[in-house]
């Protein structure tokens, strides 16, 4: 009887994870059906996982973007998700503006629904590669863990750049490697090995977890990035490193 030599379900869903996470064609349209799945589950998920620091380093980002210098602008919640970002801007005090929380997972949205009026927040199902915005009608914008799993990096941060107005600013907040030997170990056993243990088990999905350090260990470096985003157009651009290393905030501005 002839072996076959087809792939468990796992193995073949391992391998479309590890694809994604390299990018190309095959990002996208995981990315678009996986996030998708996890909806329902991804808030729980991001407080466990983090240990409740990620609320921190949200906060950080926001006030990274400078919004108190045009409160009543129109501002972009790239790659929005359950539209965290877009509710915390929103509640914060002296805040007039509007947001519009952009994601092109439409179950991801629909989970965040009710966080925060919808008179100030405006989640709309648009690709961060097309951005339904006119030239110059943003006074800000940031992206919050979602800058990675674009398919086209560079096509992202020009689509940004395109609709921030002149002054505007974009901060990225996104995970990095650490650079300290001791913590770079402790970070690798975490997020490689309970990480994607934990959330498998609590989203019932087996491999979103595991796409999460491998898109990481894919993505450009803070140095790398901010080369990325000066290239793209962007200029005054800084970043600062968080909790040993293990995110960072990204800011440019648009002359």
């Amino acid at each position: 009887m002839p072996v076959s030599n087809l792939e468990t379900p796992a193995t073949l869903e391992e391998a479309e994870a590890e694809a994604a996470a390299s990018g190309g064609d095959a990002k996208p349209v995981y990315v678009q059906r996986v996030f998708s799945q996890i909806a329902p589950r991804y808030d729980l998920l991001n407080h466990l996982l983090s240990f409740n620091i990620d609320k921190r380093w949200r906060r950080k980002a926001i006030a990274a973007l400078e919004w108190r210098r045009a409160p009543r602008g129109a501002y972009v919640d790239l790659c929005a998700g359950t539209l965290d970002v877009a509710a915390q801007l929103a509640r914060d005090s002296g805040f007039a503006g509007r947001i519009i929380g952009a994601d092109f997972a439409e179950p991801m949205l629909r989970a965040g629904v009710g966080k925060a009026p919808n008179t100030v927040v405006s989640p709309v199902v648009a690709d961060a590669l097309a951005l339904p915005l006119p030239d110059a009608s943003a006074a800000g914008a940031i992206v919050a863990f979602g800058i990675r799993n674009v398919a086209d990096l560079d096509r992202a941060l020009r689509e940004v750049h395109r609709v921030l107005e002149r002054g505007g600013r974009f901060v990225i907040l996104e995970f990095t490697t650490p650079r300290s030997r001791l913590v770079r170990a402790a970070y690798h056993l975490y997020f490689h090995h309970v990480l994607p243990r934990v959330g498998g088990l609590v989203s019932g999905h087996r491999t979103a977890y595991a796409y999460l350090p491998r898109s990481v260990a894919n993505f450009p470096n803070e140095e790398a990035l901010a080369g990325r985003m000066r290239a793209a157009g962007f200029a005054d651009v800084h970043w600062q490193t968080l909790t040993f290393g293990i995110a960072a905030i990204h800011t440019g501005s648009k002359l």
